[in-house]
């Protein structure tokens, strides 16, 4: 552990706060081409996710045009009816994206399988970087837009399902979370950045209104094009 996770968590409520609750829900509006070339342009661009806040575990819905659903966990995602017939079930999901690339596409489990374990890093962290098994290290300072902010190199345990597993957080001076890049294993490693905006007090923690991900260039720098996913979150509520 290192005195700047210790101070970004406590910037962003508090470690103690944050376990005192079981899930988070939130409303979502999704674009960028990712999902076009999935062959998925539309299945979660309005959608409602929910996580839990114990162990990893994350359901979309609906699946546009169904009303359907998806349950997923590292090792096993369902999609699901909302009487909860599973019509359709990938098990070790992540063998199944072996050799895919970029524009490779997505059977609806797949999505489930992405948007999964996305949101659950995404909605979990920074308090995700104390969990069991995830090593930090405080790497050099990294200055954009003509502010410094300091920077963790995180390496996750091969039990947790997340894009690869060594990523980045950047954080400004207030310990708020600006930055956080690593590869997208799962379709060719493809490096990127993604930027967070927007930040709101929901019950006392830190969570981001508005998250854009763009390539991440060689020199550590973003592309400004394509815009990859952008995610809009709002009615943020934990229970």
């Amino acid at each position: 552990m290192t005195d700047l996770l210790d101070f970004v968590i406590g910037a962003h409520g508090g470690l103690g706060r944050f376990e005192s609750f079981r899930s988070l829900d939130a409303d979502l509006v999704q674009g960028g081409v990712l999902w076009a070339l999935k062959g998925k342009p539309t299945v979660l661009e309005h959608a409602h996710v929910k996580i839990d806040l114990a162990t990893e575990h994350t359901s979309h819905s609906p699946f546009a045009p169904t009303q359907n659903h998806s349950n997923f966990t590292p090792n096993r995602v369902t999609i699901e009816t909302p009487e909860g017939e599973v019509v359709e079930e990938l098990l070790d999901p992540r063998a199944s994206f072996a050799g895919y690339e970029m524009e490779t596409r997505w059977s609806d489990a797949q999505v489930g399988y992405f948007a999964g374990y996305t949101m659950w890093t995404y909605l979990t962290s920074p308090f995700l970087l104390k969990r069991p098994g995830v090593v930090t290290d405080e790497i050099e300072p990294w200055t954009e837009g003509g502010e410094t902010w300091r920077r963790l190199r995180a390496t996750f345990p091969a039990e947790i399902a997340t894009h690869s597993a060594v990523q980045t957080y950047y954080f400004d001076d207030a310990g708020m979370l600006r930055r956080h890049d690593y590869e997208v294993d799962i379709q060719g490693s493809n490096p990127a950045a993604r930027y967070l905006t927007e930040p709101v007090q929901v019950q006392g923690i830190t969570l981001y209104g508005k998250l854009r991900i763009y390539p991440r260039k060689p020199d550590n720098t973003p592309a400004s094009e394509p815009l990859i996913v952008s995610v809009d979150l709002s009615n943020y509520i934990f229970s």
